[in-house]
């Protein structure tokens, strides 16, 4: 059989090092066949806009997005999406919950790349399956009720997932992409920006700079097709302090340093000039699930004494603490991560009220 290659003569120059090329459904296909209800679009619109007023401190609540490192079993992910629900449902009117629903994992060299890339945990890479597992997910956890919160790590998968996303970030790793501010600068959600892994906040500022601007790039449609894509800028984005390699960054005089950055370099009316996000895991824990913890109550101590400029923050967390080792399914222990450690359940769950409770306090002042 001949190949396209072999008919316009190139089939000596390209593609040299490209093993397969196996053709996906295209966007459309799939958003038409796993359509959001009604109900979970208004569920979407409605948590982009008060995630939004909480940015903008219009909402005094606590922007909280928490969960798994990463989603890799589907059945405990939306077990996590049931609990968090019931959590949810007490402490909605001191916390703005979002769950983290990350599907695409960066390596800093090799390494399971998440579910859509892999989806049997095996090297198989099942793309095809992968897309269409975290569609079901993300629609199972808005059934819950909860909006969702992932990280976009390439241009191409938001055309299958992110009308039903609330909440996007850029990781530390791509904070720095043009290709990232430009997609950032076309996203429907509020998008942070996570500070470098060498600790720049300057990078993640100016990643919120640059994707409040226009852009033309290439990407596709919804067809699939290459275009050119123009986009308006999204004025929602802000910065994320996790840390880095150097230690970590939560700390009060780290927070004023970056807002006097922030403020320096983003309009007044930009998201990022409003506040900033504190991701509790990563360089501010050292990946440790413990001392992750403490991180979390010494932020709500500090917002519970009324400390500015803090908006929201990140915790990763999964039925059961720690982690272990990837591997096939059923080979692993129920609800627990195979990327970064995590808080279990039930210390995420006293959590959530400590920080609850520091709202409280807040208000009281």
């Amino acid at each position: 059989m001949r190949r396209w290659e072999d008919e316009v003569g190139v089939s000596r120059i390209v593609n040299r090092r490209v093993f397969e090329l196996a053709p996906l459904p295209t966007p459309a296909d799939v958003l038409t066949d796993m359509p959001l209800s009604g109900k979970n679009q208004d569920l979407v619109a409605r948590s982009r806009d008060e995630i939004r007023a909480c940015l903008y401190g219009q909402d005094d609540r606590l922007l909280v997005i928490v969960g798994p490192c990463s989603v890799h079993d589907p059945k405990a992910a939306l077990d996590y999406a049931q609990r968090l629900a019931k959590a949810n449902e007490e402490l909605k009117d001191r916390l703005m919950i979002v769950m983290r629903v990350y599907f695409e994992k960066p390596r800093t060299t090799i390494g399971w790349k998440g579910l859509i890339n892999d989806p049997d945990i095996d090297g198989s890479h099942h793309i095809n399956k992968g897309l269409l597992l975290a569609r079901k997910i993300l629609l199972g956890v808005l059934d819950a009720g909860l909006p969702a919160a992932t990280e976009f790590l390439e241009p191409t998968s938001p055309q299958y997932i992110s009308d039903a996303v609330s909440w996007g970030a850029i990781g530390a790793r791509n904070t720095e992409s043009q290709i990232h501010r430009q997609l950032a600068s076309g996203l429907s959600m509020p998008v942070g920006f996570k500070n470098a892994t060498d600790g720049s906040v300057k990078a993640s500022i100016d990643g919120c700079f640059t994707a409040g601007q226009q852009h033309t790039f290439f990407g596709i449609d919804h067809l699939a097709r290459a275009s050119a894509v123009e986009t308006l800028g999204n004025p929602d984005c802000h910065v994320v302090l996790r840390g880095s390699s150097h230690g970590p960054n939560y700390d009060a005089q780290s927070v004023k340093v970056a807002m006097e950055a922030v403020r320096k370099e983003m309009p007044a009316e930009s998201a990022a000039a409003h506040g900033l996000v504190i991701d509790c895991s990563h360089g501010n824990s050292g990946k440790d699930e413990v001392r992750q913890a403490q991180v979390v109550r010494d932020l709500a101590a500090r917002l519970a004494q009324g400390e500015p400029d803090i908006v929201g923050l990140m915790m990763e967390s999964n039925i059961r603490g720690g982690n272990q080792p990837a591997a096939p399914l059923d080979q692993l222990e129920y609800g627990k991560s195979i990327t970064d450690r995590c808080i279990s359940w039930p210390d995420t769950e006293q959590l959530l009220r400590e920080l609850a409770q520091a709202v409280d306090a807040r208000r009281a002042r």
